[in-house]
Formats: structure tokens, sequence, C-alpha cells
């Protein structure tokens, strides 16, 4: 093979494995939001999106390239710098069979090197720095190389996937955008000491990622006397408890069970109040028990629309809880 022929074949190779090393890192490090923003109006960006999803089967696309143009420079471009150094390292006055060994281990150091500072290092660098863009750049021949070679790629992928399985870990698809609330507490904290977040607002951020311990039964509130009256009564008791205690919100007992609440408001256009059953005005009762989080309290008030909520632990009645006992939580004095 001719030197001309050897440097394209090398070139080549070294830009292929650049290419496929690119692929890899920019999808490991992209942010899918940033692509989502970009899809509507570039098909690359889509082109992206679709690796992302199915980032193990690009990942074992980005391997195999990567492994071929290693096998491939070993087998090409070695050979070829070995054999053209050697006769150069015996006129320096060194053996033959030691100048084929001083050859062949410059050999190994020029192909290595080339490889893996212009064929991995600096592409992996490039795309780490910019991985939307790259991701977006390499998306389409990317995608050209997946349609060519997906068979193979299948079936090796599902031959690893089943080795993981044996080992208990469920394979996935797609990177998980999302950090998990304790990951976000430390990026609060961090930033807080690096000074990149002032202290009021790092404080407010952790207090509203530690709402995901709290439980209904940690608000203070629990323990104040609850406003009710009998199953039974008329619409006269339920204003009159309302007087005694400044509580827009009745509860009805049937002994430990609630019936249901009454809002006073309910009862202000109604006349012979005192013959009027608070039954006929009741409202149902949203009912937790005391180890409901707070964020899931919060996501069942709303979609009952509900003010008010009965708390249980287990089959008795623990008290109740208004919104204004949870906004305090979600919006802490300064």
């Amino acid at each position: 093979m001719s030197a001309a022929l050897v440097v394209a074949v090398t070139a080549s190779l070294i830009v292929l494995s650049a290419f496929f090393v690119a692929v890899e890192f920019s999808l490991m490090a992209v942010r899918r939001h940033r692509l989502e923003q970009a899809a509507s109006g570039s098909r690359a960006a889509r082109s992206a999106l679709r690796s992302g999803s199915e980032l193990t089967i690009v990942l074992a696309g980005a391997q195999l390239g990567i492994t071929v143009c290693t096998l491939g420079l070993g087998a090409i471009t070695k050979p070829a710098v070995h054999h053209a150094l050697t006769p150069v390292m015996q006129r320096t006055g060194l053996p033959e069979s030691t100048s084929n060994v001083v050859a062949f281990i410059l050999a190994l150091f020029v192909v290595t090197f080339l490889h893996l500072v212009i064929g991995e290092m600096a592409p992996k660098s490039w795309a780490i720095a910019h991985p939307e863009l790259v991701a977006t750049v390499f998306a389409i021949p990317m995608r050209a190389y997946l349609y060519v070679t997906r068979p193979m790629l299948t079936a090796l992928n599902s031959s690893a996937n089943r080795i993981v399985r044996a080992l208990g870990v469920e394979p996935v698809d797609e990177l998980s955008t999302t950090r998990d609330p304790a990951a976000l507490a430390a990026l609060v904290e961090h930033s807080a000491r690096v000074g990149a977040l002032e202290g009021p607002y790092a404080a407010s951020l952790s207090h509203a990622l530690m709402l995901r311990e709290t439980t209904l039964g940690d608000l203070p509130s629990l323990d104040a006397p609850i406003t009710s009256v009998p199953l039974g009564s008329s619409v006269a008791d339920v204003q009159a408890a309302t007087m005694r205690s400044g509580h827009l919100r009745v509860l009805v007992l049937d002994g430990d069970r609630v019936s249901g609440v009454v809002h006073v408001r309910d009862t202000l256009a109604l006349t012979d109040i005192a013959d009027v059953p608070a039954t006929a005005v009741v409202r149902p009762a949203l009912e937790l028990d005391v180890t409901t989080p707070l964020p899931n309290a919060i996501t069942a008030m709303r979609e009952s629309g509900a003010q008010i909520v009965v708390v249980r632990r287990g089959y008795h009645l623990a008290g109740v809880v208004t919104i204004d006992d949870i906004l305090p939580q979600l919006l802490p004095a300064p």
C-alpha cells in the first residue's frame, strides 16, 4: 500500500473515530429540553432527540464504530509506520533485531497518540463543552449509520441487556434528565457555599425541598381543638359553634366518623335555621392519614377543591388541617 493511501486511510479512520466519540459524549451530556426547544424548526435537532430516546442502541453503534476504527489503525497504520521506521533505525547503527523492536514500539506510540489525542480526547472535550451543538451537527449522519447497522446493533444490545439483567439491573434506553430532591438540595447547598446563590434564596429553596419529608402529622396546627357538631344538629347549632370558635368550617360528627363539613357561608341565606338540619348544607370531607406527605396532601386538596383536611391516625380522628395551616410551610417567614 502506498504511503499516500496509508495516510488517507489513517486520517479517515481517526476522523471516523472522532465522529463516534463526539456523538457518544454529546448525547450523554446534552440537555434534552434545549433540543426540544430547537426541534420545531430543525430536522437535525429532531434526529438528535430520537437518538437520545434510544441511547443504548446509539452508544452500541458508537462503540462498534470506535472499535472498528481502532482495529483498522492497528491493522493498517501501525504496520505501515513500523515498516517505514525500521530502515531509519537501522541507519542509526542499531542491529536489525533491535531496530525492528524499536520501530515497533515507536509505531505503537505514534498510532496510539494519534488515535487517543485526535480521535478520542479532543472530540470528547468538544462534545462535553458544546453537547447540543455537537449532537445536532452529527445527528443526521449518525441516524444514517444506525439505519444500516441497526440489525447487528440490536442483536449486540440484546445480548448485553441479557447479561445486565442477569446481574439484577434493568437496562434503560433513555438517560434520565431529572434530579431527585436530595441531589437538588446538595446543589443548593453548594451554590450557597460558593456564593452563587444568596442566603435567603438558598434557605427558601432548601425549605421547599425539605417539604417532601414533612407529613400532615408534623403540622403544629393538628393539635388545635376541632370545631364540630354532632350528627342531627341544626344549622343554628353550626352557627353557634362558629360564633364560639371563630372557625368558618364545622365538622359534622357521627361518633368518630366524619359525616361532612359545613361552611357557615352556606347557612347565611337560610331561614328558620333552628329547624334546618346541618346535613342539608353539608359538604363531603377530604380525609387523609397523618403519614401523608405534605406535597401529596396539597395535590389532593387541589384536585378535590377542599380547603380543609380531616386528618386520621389509623381509625381515630387526629384533627383538621386547613390551607391556612399549610401556607406557612410553603412560604416561611424571612
